[in-house]
């Protein structure tokens, strides 16, 4: 056999999955690095909340720009190619934004980081789900959106120590340093697997507009967006929150991010609890639990939305951590192509919900923030219902 070339007698080793599982995390981590810090940009480079709240969304919307093309780009070219060379160039982009000297460059070289970003993300489910049985993907994909939370915990709670102590620049030196060596480390660990036999980049781009024509993956893809806005509403406009209605610093706002230490629990355990209790269902427990989470952050005590958060947390990655692995099992085939349509629609409900909330917060604040985040989860549980459900 030929090194790093998969065959149907090989398994995959903890390493190579421990490999899938560091590059998701830091393609989250560097993604969301400014969304503890937006009030010191806000500070540091004068601008105002909407407007620091683009280097978030800009790097939101490169992502569902690129994600339709790097999806069928790792049909054509194989996944490993496709990730270790992603991490490569997301790496130097999140190191060309430490020396970014005013906000127009910052938003422009965070896009920069997000048309790189899906090349491991709208991937690594594919690449998974043709690494492993129908039985072991629910867990191995719990596993990768464990990852993703991991991820976002690291790129908030670090990135937001580092910015504290070092300023923010040094944040994007020291991810971009990490960020290079876990590019180094799916090159090594991950098998190269055959590409789609007889499909080009055309070809597997076509494939993706039949996807659209199903219900079943059309109401996954409406889901995805829906958390996605929610989730990106509430955490990116926290910090304001919490600075403005407490009175936290920097190294204290990117502290709260810790409560999605409980994402880390709750994806791995709902991908366990598929098989028993179904995809669908566990998605509108999800979205629920969501929503309910939202609600509380409105108490008057900063206890309650702490714990508020925490529900929310549950919420999201139990939907979050099923939808993916639908997605896989449901397209029948150009599995990549599916899994990119899939981002796609996801970061453009977080564009949307970087940047709508932001109007909102301005216009009335935290509760306008959360019933128009809340909205966008009811939306999603129709989707799911109606769609979803579909035989």
């Amino acid at each position: 056999m030929v090194p790093g070339v998969a065959s149907a007698a090989t398994r995959p080793g903890r390493r190579e999955v421990l490999a899938l599982y560091a590059g998701t995390a830091m393609a989250y981590a560097d993604m969301y690095l400014t969304q503890p810090i937006l009030p010191l940009l806000s500070r540091e480079l004068g601008a105002s909340p909407a407007q620091a709240g683009l280097t978030v969304s800009a790097v939101v919307l490169a992502i569902a720009l690129a994600a339709p093309i790097q999806g069928p780009l790792s049909d054509a070219w194989g996944r490993r190619r496709v990730m270790a060379l992603a991490m490569a160039l997301l790496s130097a982009a999140t190191l060309a934004c430490a020396f970014a000297p005013t906000l127009p460059w910052l938003i422009g070289l965070r896009a920069l980081q997000g048309l790189f970003v899906p090349g491991m993300t709208a991937v690594s489910v594919a690449y998974a789900g043709e690494r492993f049985s129908a039985a072991e993907l629910p867990r191995v994909v719990g596993g990768v959106i464990g990852a993703s939370v991991v991820g976002g915990l690291v790129g908030r709670v670090g990135g937001g120590a580092l910015a504290a102590q070092l300023g923010w620049r040094a944040a994007f030196v020291g991810f971009a340093a990490i960020t290079a060596l876990v590019a180094a480390g799916l090159a090594r660990e991950l098998v190269q697997l055959p590409a789609v036999a007889g499909r080009g980049l055309g070809g597997a781009a076509r494939g993706m507009a039949e996807h659209l024509r199903r219900p079943r993956l059309l109401g996954a893809y409406l889901v995805g967006a829906s958390l996605f806005f929610g989730w990106m509403g509430i955490f990116t406009y926290l910090p304001y929150h919490l600075s403005e209605g407490w009175g936290l610093g920097t190294g204290q706002v990117s502290s709260v991010y810790l409560v999605y230490a409980a994402g880390v629990v709750a994806s791995p355990l709902a991908g366990r609890l598929t098989g028993r209790f179904g995809a669908t269902t566990l998605v509108a427990w999800g979205l629920t639990v969501e929503a309910v989470g939202m609600a509380a952050s409105l108490g008057g005590s900063l206890p309650v939305l702490i714990a508020g958060l925490v529900v929310l947390v549950l919420g999201t990655f139990t939907a979050q951590a099923v939808v993916p692995a639908f997605v896989n099992q449901t397209a029948t085939g150009n599995k990549g192509g599916a899994s990119a349509l899939y981002l796609t629609f996801y970061y453009v409900g977080g564009t949307l919900g970087s940047v709508l909330p932001g109007l909102a917060w301005q216009a009335a604040g935290w509760p306008a923030v959360v019933a128009l985040c809340g909205t966008a989860v009811l939306a999603g549980l129709a989707a799911n219902s109606l769609l979803c459900r579909r035989a």
